[in-house]
């Protein structure tokens, strides 16, 4: 790759690292498996570099190669090799206290990988409809299908979830 070429693809990825990692989070559940995803999108990206920059919805572009590389592994956990040693997580963020991460992120475990997906990219990554469904490659209306039926489940899980221990009042 040029040096110019180079210089953009690294100002590029260095301005995006931290949305693309929060994410693959998001979609994945573990920061571990979120480090490899992101790995593997810019590694990806790297390699189709003169033709991503030609794009015009770059973000877009990559946000789909993150979505794909996500569910390249969910759909083949056969192939990972699981170490026994669990290092620790790294420290939250001091916006986000733990439990109000971890809710979160066991609720979105609790959808299907398309309104996870959906509800990760509209409202973490802040796109509009529109640019979720090109990076889905799917309808406004299939977004937006995902979208409502992922925030009711959520909704119907937080219920629950406050009636259960009381704090109705949150």
């Amino acid at each position: 790759m040029r040096a110019d070429c180079e210089t953009e693809y690294v100002e590029y990825v260095t301005a995006r690292l931290p949305a693309l990692h929060r994410a693959a989070y998001l979609l994945s559940g573990d920061t571990h498996r979120a480090d490899d995803i992101v790995q593997s999108t810019i590694t990806a990206l790297y390699r189709h570099w003169r033709r991503a920059r030609a794009v015009d919805n770059l973000d877009g572009y990559v946000h789909r190669i993150l979505v794909r590389k996500h569910l390249d592994e969910v759909r083949g956990p056969w192939a990972r090799v699981r170490l026994m040693f669990q290092p620790p997580d790294r420290p939250a963020a001091p916006a986000a206290s733990v439990e109000d991460r971890d809710t979160v992120q066991r609720l979105l475990g609790e959808l299907t990988g398309a309104q996870r997906a959906v509800l990760v990219l509209r409202f973490a990554c802040d796109m509009s409809v529109q640019e979720v469904a090109a990076v889905l490659n799917t309808s406004t209306g299939n977004v937006k299908s995902h979208t409502a039926r992922g925030l009711a489940a959520l909704r119907r899980h937080l219920d629950v979830q406050q009636s259960g221990t009381g704090t109705a009042e949150r």
